[in-house]
């Protein structure tokens, strides 16, 4: 019944709106070469935000949440990031609590006509957890046009060719359940290897991203260069998580790199989603302690500086 209720939630989206969801707009989404495209084959460039690690945060994980983001924020993609191997509160521990903050916030992307990036958020290869994930997921949720899955989040010191195995592996299995849907795909340390992953591609599967992460003042021209490197060999990337300070996540923001690389995905039309909506005291975690759980309630005074940033260049596009 949820299928059938979120379709013409997404249909009628825009229905006595001034203006069209990116739905409603764009539809089921598809890789041509390098490129997003939309329903119509026209370019897509999505701009959102993630949520933190979900079992870190989950009083961030409602619907009011996505309504800021996709409303005031102006994203139109959410990633929704299911913490794996981490705590004693991770998908691995506790699959029940995943897959309902993945169920709101899947509600809150179809109720407003947004994307939704959905997010195995683990480091270490979890692949028989991963199957079980995205067969309850995709099974859920893929025939929605505005759903999508991230199947690693930053392998760390491993090969491409255990990332593209993994990857062989995996996507028949959400492409089973999710035919249409897109999928991105890691690439090695961090998800910054793309030229390794360019140079050895996946054959025979399609609707594929490959994942390029970077915090701007540690990730400078050179990740940039390997990017160039990698679109020059046909290789289709998304910007799943970045930001503008250290890898660490913490220390200053620098807003003349993070420009460049906006400057960037912009110029080539890559996707991006800047992390994350958490309240921990890291210069990357985008709120302060006192905001509500219930993003329809927060104020001015909620945010920290890298929210406003990226405030600031979602809302600059519409």
């Amino acid at each position: 019944m949820f299928r059938g209720m979120a379709v013409a939630a997404l249909a009628a989206a825009a229905i006595g709106a001034g203006a069209a969801t990116p739905v409603e707009k764009h539809g089921q989404l598809r890789v041509e070469g390098t490129q997003l495209v939309d329903a119509h084959g026209q370019p897509v460039q999505l701009r959102g935000v993630s949520m933190g690690w979900h079992n870190m945060w989950p009083r961030f994980y409602n619907g009011g949440t996505v309504d800021r983001l996709t409303g005031d924020w102006g994203a139109d993609v959410v990633r929704c990031s299911v913490g794996v191997a981490h705590l004693d509160s991770g998908f691995d521990c506790d699959s029940v609590a995943a897959y309902a903050v993945v169920d709101s916030i899947v509600q809150g992307a179809v109720r407003n006509g947004a994307y939704v990036l959905v997010d195995f958020h683990s480091h270490p290869n979890k692949l028989a957890d991963a199957k079980r994930f995205f067969t309850h997921v995709a099974g859920k949720y893929g025939k929605l046009p505005n759903v999508m899955y991230e199947i690693w989040n930053e392998p760390t010191e491993v090969a491409w060719s255990e990332c593209k195995a993994y990857a062989e592996e995996l996507v028949p299995v959400i492409r089973a359940l999710a035919p249409e849907a897109v999928v991105v795909v890691p690439t090695p340390r961090w998800d910054q290897e793309v030229d390794k992953a360019a140079e050895d591609q996946i054959k025979g599967i399609d609707n594929l991203l490959y994942s390029l992460h970077y915090y701007a003042t540690t990730h400078t021209q050179w990740l940039r260069d390997k990017a160039d490197y990698a679109r020059s060999l046909g290789l289709p990337l998304i910007m799943s998580e970045c930001a503008s300070m250290e890898h660490t996540g913490d220390g200053v923001i620098d807003p003349k790199e993070w420009d460049e690389w906006m400057q960037y995905a912009d110029r080539n039309g890559i996707s991006w989603i800047a992390w994350s909506i958490s309240d921990k005291d890291e210069t990357c975690s985008m709120l302060r302690p006192s905001a509500a759980s219930d993003g329809r309630e927060w104020k001015d005074s909620d945010l920290k500086p890298w929210a406003v940033l990226v405030k600031h260049y979602l809302k600059r596009n519409r």
